[in-house]
């Protein structure tokens, strides 16, 4: 069930909150305050490879006849595009690298290869989710407004086909983040013409998206279109699936705690950081994992501290394990099939109501 009252749950006393933020905070300023040449070269590296490796894989994919080559350099491309979509897109979206006062590679001006418009995305996603992590009925990512993910949601008979829908969403994941970001803009259009230019911003993201993928990659391939086009698609269901993946373990595992509107009423920082750590789960990894999932891997980390360097959240999880050891909370992780496969388990639970399969033949 929700949590009303996050000291409460915890066990915590008001004293021992504010110290525990206290140290987050300590954590914070010491990452802040060492950011440097080396951090500015590690993403410029990633850049430069993330790019280099999609290239090949085009070339790679248009060049070789063999069904091999094709398989090989579409999973390439697909790797690629996951790389770009989370430890690029997500990370810089975030304002991770903001500090570098670099305008390619700033919060305001990068724009992903995903369906969804940076713009709308950063909103519904960097202040929606992450200030209001997990609260009902204000975080919009609980569910992405299709999945019952908590008790604390009515049951509804349309919950029964919630399977499918969770299948279909990770099909079409990146057309569901665009589909989000819009619908979270068109709430704050105040106007007619602000609505329909939050419209024109999804459709022409959209537009171009589509435009590039299936029309203007597989025109430059000549003779050879159907080999990108087919290859376009399979990677881009492949990103859309490992996104789904990773974003889900990080959110809906086991261990994972929802909270009511009330629970936030008078939130001072160091409870935020203390629902931050509630309300996210981990899967462990090693450096190419981490960096596949754009290091969410490290989803607690990265709740606590969204806007600091993804490059930083393997040391900085070695500090905020040992400030759950010292205060006594939960620190949720687990490999990556068990986190997932919870999910999953969890999903068929919700889809009927709480009686079971009694109350449905009621």
């Amino acid at each position: 069930m929700a949590i009303g009252n996050t000291a409460a749950y915890a066990n915590l006393s008001r004293a021992d909150i504010e110290a525990f933020g206290a140290e987050l905070d300590l954590i914070r300023s010491d990452v802040e305050e060492s950011l440097g040449a080396r951090d500015a070269s590690y993403i410029r590296r990633v850049i430069i490879a993330q790019r280099t490796l999609d290239v090949a894989a085009r070339l790679l994919i248009v060049g070789s006849r063999s069904k091999a080559a094709w398989l090989v350099g579409t999973a390439s491309l697909a790797y690629a595009k996951s790389v770009e979509n989370m430890e690029l897109g997500h990370n810089i979206g975030h304002g991770q690298w903001d500090w570098m006062n670099d305008p390619e590679i700033h919060s305001t001006t990068w724009e992903w290869d995903m369906a969804g418009a940076s713009s709308q995305w950063r909103y519904s996603h960097n202040y929606r989710h992450h200030v209001f992590s997990n609260v009902l009925g204000v975080d919009d990512d609980l569910g992405f407004g299709v999945l019952r993910v908590t008790r604390d949601q009515p049951w509804k008979p349309e919950h029964l086909f919630q399977p499918l829908r969770n299948l279909l969403l990770a099909v079409i994941f990146e057309w569901g983040i665009a589909r989000h970001g819009y619908h979270s803009d068109m709430e704050r259009a105040d106007t007619e013409e602000a609505k329909r230019a939050v419209s024109a911003t999804m459709l022409a993201k959209m537009g171009r998206q589509v435009l590039k993928d299936y029309v203007l990659w597989p025109m430059l391939s000549l003779r050879r279109w159907r080999r990108t086009l087919a290859a376009n698609t399979v990677a881009n269901l492949l990103r859309n699936l490992w996104a789904y993946v990773v974003i889900f373990c990080g959110h809906f595992p086991d261990g994972v705690q929802q909270f009511t509107p009330e629970s936030i009423k008078n939130e001072t920082r160091a409870e935020w950081y203390l629902r931050q750590m509630l309300g996210a789960a981990n899967f462990k990894a090693g450096p190419l994992l981490a960096i596949s999932s754009g290091n969410l891997c490290y989803q607690i980390e990265h709740h606590l501290f969204p806007d600091l360097p993804s490059n930083r959240y393997a040391q900085i999880s070695v500090r905020v394990r040992e400030l759950c050891e010292k205060y006594n909370i939960a620190y949720t992780t687990g490999s990556l099939p068990r986190q997932y496969l919870q999910t999953v388990r969890t999903n068929f639970r919700l889809a009927l109501p709480d009686g079971g399969w009694a109350a449905v033949r009621r």
